[in-house]
């Protein structure tokens, strides 16, 4: 599947995708290709249901090693902030939903990977922040999709003083779905899964696919995608069995076969 720097656990059709260097899981050209690898090969895999992004140790990941970026010349920077952008678009992009687990800090670029899952779920006292312009760079790829989450004004704030937030604040600003414990992140997780996958498998991934289309599109565009998909949606049996159910008052039992 992937270098043994992202663990990769299937439970069913829920992929566990563990990033494996702790205590703080940073960033360097081996992770992220790792990243890269097995987001591509789940994305080919249609029987990926979802998949759940999490770290080893006490963070989600502390971002980029900064060891790293300290030796890089332009050309080297480039290569590595490509790198990290074709891995990060990967998650973003997969064709099932994403789920953050953030059981620790996540920062700089590790935020950023957080901000590329659909949906994000954070243990109590991870700090969450976009601290690059502390060492000398912008924060730039996914920290775009920053801006329509809470605001250009807190956009602002944390882009320009590199300062973190609690996992609380980052709830309050809609950064986060959920806060909780961190001995009940995966039980939390695990409650979002199961909504997720008593739907219509096929609705699932059309849905994913317009949530991503949506944010990078016009609203013309983004209307007639819709459309397309909802009609899509008519080449499976999906929408029979699921209207059927409703009516019947029961369970809809969607199979790969609706």
């Amino acid at each position: 599947m992937a270098e043994a720097a992202v663990r990769v656990e299937r439970r069913a059709g829920v992929v566990w995708c563990t990033l494996d260097r702790p205590p703080l899981n940073l960033l360097e050209p081996g992770l992220i290709r790792s990243l890269h690898a097995t987001f591509e090969t789940l994305s080919a895999d249609a029987t990926v249901r979802l998949a759940v992004v999490t770290g080893a140790g006490r963070a989600f990941t502390g971002g980029m090693d900064v060891r790293v970026l300290r030796d890089l010349d332009a050309a080297g920077a480039t290569a590595l902030i490509s790198a990290l952008h074709d891995a990060i678009r990967a998650v973003h992009t997969a064709p099932f939903p994403v789920i953050a687990a953030v059981n620790g800090h996540a920062l700089g670029a590790g935020f950023e990977l957080a901000l590329a899952c659909d949906l994000r779920v954070a243990a109590a006292g991870a700090t969450l922040g976009l601290p690059e312009v502390r060492v000398g760079v912008p924060s730039v790829i996914q920290a775009a999709l920053l801006p329509p989450l809470v605001g250009p004004g807190r956009a602002a704030e944390l882009l320009l003083t590199g300062a973190g937030i609690g996992a609380e604040q980052a709830l309050a600003w809609g950064l986060v779905n959920r806060v909780v414990e961190r001995d009940g992140l995966e039980a939390a997780v695990e409650t979002l899964v199961a909504a997720i996958t008593a739907c219509a498998p096929g609705a699932i991934r059309l849905q994913k696919q317009l949530i991503v289309r949506w944010r990078e599109t016009d609203l013309p565009a983004a209307v007639r995608a819709g459309i397309a998909a909802f009609a899509a949606s008519y080449a499976t049996g999906e929408p029979r069995e699921g209207t059927t159910a409703f009516l019947e008052k029961r369970p809809p039992r969607f199979t790969d076969a609706c």
